[in-house]
């Protein structure tokens, strides 16, 4: 009986023994997934981060150059103001230099005229009225010019900053 009692006992010890060993094992196991999830789940964490910072980056570099690009479409526009402002003066002065000599003209014409009343009268008035058409003529020019340069840098502004706007809102080449 007590030998019975000792091989039950050593049963129930090798039971309690083997349900720990197996316990063991598996806490083992669950352990081991854990450390992999763990892993798996800091590495997704870096390739996202290392993304976003990658992403932030090209945003960054393609405002930068937008920036740029806008800055140096508004300096050559200012820049090229400079040139047609001074064109439209150059152009006003020549329509004044006519327009006073078209004055002193007219007044020799006059003058001319009055010499030889009635014939040389009407050719005075025609002559004057031409040179009249003259000037206004050359101001009608040099005005349209200075609109027309006008409009033409503000259509290559517009153009310069439509390309930085679209090189800004360009979607990366994959």
């Amino acid at each position: 009986m007590i030998l019975k009692s000792l091989n039950v006992a050593a049963l129930c010890w090798a039971l309690a023994v083997a349900a720990l060993m197996a316990q063991t094992v598996r806490l083992h196991w669950e352990r081991q997934a854990h450390r992999e999830l763990q892993m798996a789940v800091a590495q997704d964490r870096q390739q996202r981060a290392e993304a976003a910072l990658k992403a932030e980056q090209e945003t960054a570099e393609k405002e930068s150059e937008h920036a740029a690009a806008t800055l140096a479409n508004g300096q050559a526009f200012e820049m090229a103001a400079l040139a047609r402002d001074a064109a439209v003066r150059r152009d006003l002065a020549v329509a004044e230099r006519l327009r006073l000599n078209a004055e002193r003209r007219a007044a020799t014409y006059r003058q001319m005229a009055q010499a030889n009343a009635a014939a040389c009268e009407r050719v005075a008035d025609r002559h004057a009225a031409l040179d009249a058409h003259i000037v206004r003529g050359v101001e009608v020019v040099a005005g349209l010019r200075g609109d027309l340069d006008r409009r033409d840098a503000e259509v290559k502004l517009l153009r310069s900053q439509i390309d930085a706007d679209r090189a800004l809102l360009a979607r990366p080449q994959d």
